[in-house]
């Protein structure tokens, strides 16, 4: 069983995931981890639970996304993985923090390319990555069909989607993402964003006002 942890950080209220397996690994999804209490905060909690960090993921490379990248590269020694389409946007990353007035240190370059549709085994659980554009070029899911949730990144919100007006970004691709990547999932599978509260595949099928 994949246990989950989040927490909500920086200015942003980005969500940065932790999954954690019966072996104590475990696995950092975003972590967003910007001001020093909390880059305390997460590092405590894994020493705490005595956590194996043993992979780092990006579901895309927007800076709210990667604030903490390098503090778990150096610290866990693990490099980010991201989809080859996000490069560019980790590259633009300084210039983005520069123009929100929310400078970081850089984030470390890619160990390896995520690729569509690959499995990611984590103990005896396994993530299956999906491509999931619009929000940024190259954004991914990551979805457990045995524990039934799907971790989008800025894909899908409750009640909402992903903003679509930053570089890189496409109104019309997000849509279609939604529909033909998270829509077929079953209606009970729960979806972590990576900003405010967890969803239903169902339930957005249902009431989210801009799928209708």
């Amino acid at each position: 069983m994949i246990e989950l942890h989040h927490f909500t950080f920086s200015p942003l209220q980005e969500n940065t995931y932790l999954l954690i397996n019966e072996k104590k690994e475990c696995i950092i999804i975003d972590p967003g981890c910007y001001f020093q209490d909390e880059r305390k905060e997460i590092l405590q909690y894994i020493q705490t639970q005595g956590l194996i960090v043993t992979r780092l993921l990006n579901t895309h490379c927007h800076l709210d996304h990667i604030f903490g990248n390098k503090l778990v590269s150096d610290t866990y020694k693990v490099r980010p993985e991201i989809h080859p389409n996000e490069q560019t946007i980790l590259d633009l990353s300084q210039q983005a923090g520069a123009m929100y007035n929310l400078p970081f240190e850089p984030s470390p370059m890619p160990g390896r390319y995520l690729e569509e549709g690959e499995i990611i085994t984590f103990g005896d659980n396994s993530l299956k990555v999906l491509l999931t554009p619009g929000h940024s070029p190259g954004s991914v899911s990551f979805y457990c069909e045995a524990q039934k949730f799907v971790i989008a990144g800025d894909v899908l919100f409750y009640q909402s989607i992903g903003r679509t007006d930053l570089p890189g970004g496409d109104h019309q691709t997000l849509l279609n993402s939604i529909r033909t990547q998270l829509f077929v999932l079953p209606d009970d599978v729960k979806v972590y964003s990576g900003h405010g509260p967890a969803t239903y595949i169902g339930a957005e099928k249902k009431n989210n006002p801009f799928l209708q």
